[in-house]
């Protein structure tokens, strides 16, 4: 969850402190929102973290995808008949 305390940052900060900031990342594995002229611009996050929000959604589109799946094969799909398992 996006804490707006202490996850928005400038990007002229983020520049400044680049190490620091990627320490940052690691430790708390949040995005962060940067902005550019006060507006955000962009939101970061370290890459384990991306990677299980990349996975969580996934596994969340493959059980919507089981959850609308019509069960007729497309030889069959749109006639009324099931299909052949």
């Amino acid at each position: 969850m996006l804490d707006i305390t202490k996850d928005i940052q400038s990007l002229t900060a983020v520049r400044r402190r680049s190490g620091d900031f990627m320490k940052l990342l690691r430790k708390s594995k949040r995005p962060v929102v940067l902005t550019v002229n006060g507006k955000a611009a962009a939101v970061v996050q370290d890459a384990e973290a991306y990677q299980r929000l990349l996975n969580a959604a996934a596994f969340a589109g493959a059980e919507e995808g089981v959850r609308r799946r019509d069960w007729r094969t497309p030889r069959n799909a749109g006639s009324g008949r099931p299909g052949s398992f």
